[in-house]
């Protein structure tokens, strides 16, 4: 694919083309989903900047599992862009194989951290605070893709399943980021009722 062109004007009228040529208006639920997906995945691109600007490397498991999800969300970007009469053979979704890759690395990752007791909240250092960026807004295209799928048929469950698990990912990656990178983690203080 060569990209020969970054302007089209078609959306200058407040409309836009879903793969296969579909013109959609700019807040259809389809344009919703998938651009919050980009907006995660730029979101991401961030976390691993920091995460290389403050001691990690192309080589290390962060960047690994991030440049790994990236692409995976670019596919399910494809998939929501791409109404269910213009999919075409050998498209690839993803699916159980993508999600059971997002559970082995929680486990991992979960192994080596502590056991909540309480709620956290977002912040700590540059790679955790972005990494629970991430989770809100990869919470915001699942709630979107949820929208879709009630509104459309064909959608297919596994761009959901992808990103719900994906969320907890980045919760438990934000954590473990944390702990590599030697931030600390912010724990919610219940309010007293005395």
């Amino acid at each position: 694919m060569r990209i020969t062109r970054v302007y089209t004007k078609t959306g200058d009228g407040g409309s836009t083309r879903l793969v296969g040529g579909e013109k959609v208006t700019k807040d259809h639920p389809r344009i919703e989903a998938y651009g919050t997906v980009d907006e995660l995945n730029a979101v991401l691109g961030i976390v691993r900047y920091q995460n290389l600007a403050h001691g990690g490397s192309e080589d290390d498991p962060i960047d690994k599992m991030l440049a790994t999800i990236q692409n995976d969300l670019f596919n399910v970007g494809t998939d929501l862009a791409t109404p269910p009469e213009k999919r075409w053979e050998g498209m690839f979704r993803v699916g159980d194989d993508d999600v059971e890759q997002l559970e082995q690395w929680i486990d991992v990752m979960n192994e080596e951290l502590p056991s909540l007791k309480e709620f956290i909240l977002p912040g700590g250092g540059a790679v955790g605070s972005y990494l629970h960026l991430g989770r809100t807004v990869c919470r915001r295209a699942e709630r979107q893709v949820s929208t879709l799928i009630a509104a459309e048929e064909g959608i297919g469950l596994g761009s959901l399943r992808y990103l719900n698990r994906l969320s907890d990912h980045l919760f438990v990656l934000g954590r473990w980021a944390a702990k590599k990178h030697n931030e600390s983690e912010t724990y919610w203080r219940k309010p007293s009722l005395g």
